[in-house]
């Protein structure tokens, strides 16, 4: 499947309006979404872009609100690679799974859950990866304090 980046983002910004922030960074193409649309445009993205790899999921604590990014590729097809971006408000820091589309996603999202306590509505085992059940706090947010 040959697809180019301004198809992906011409025919996105025609179904998505002003949902959708499209930008270039350094290394990718950034696209922002709210969460409500996050997992349609992950659907369409795999679907009709080809870009089938998710190679990163990671968080950002931004103190008032959390960004997640994706960084998305098609192998090995055209090396296409764009990055995907939501927020959430630090006081309901949850937002969908993307387990159902991208199953690479199922660790990605327990690290973050577990590190960043960023929940993945959905997501069919989401428990702690890292640290112990009974660990206190999310380690990674900038609120979180080291007993001494």
């Amino acid at each position: 499947m040959k697809v180019n980046l301004e198809q992906i983002t011409a025919e996105l910004q025609t179904n998505m309006g002003d949902r959708l922030e499209v930008y270039p960074d350094a290394y990718f193409t950034v696209l922002k979404v709210m969460p409500a649309d996050l997992l349609t445009l992950m659907v369409y993205l795999r679907g009709q872009a080809g870009l089938n790899y998710l190679a990163n999921l990671t968080a950002t604590d931004l103190k008032e609100e959390f960004e997640i990014s994706y960084h998305l590729y098609a192998i090995p097809d055209n090396g296409l690679k764009i990055e995907i971006k939501t927020r959430c408000p630090r006081d309901r820091a949850e937002i969908p799974s993307v387990f159902s589309v991208y199953p690479t996603a199922d660790w990605q999202e327990r690290e973050v859950f577990d590190l960043m306590g960023i929940s993945f509505q959905d997501h069919p085992n989401l428990v702690r990866v890292l640290l112990p059940d009974d660990f206190a706090g999310h380690p990674l947010r900038k609120d979180y304090r080291k007993e001494a």
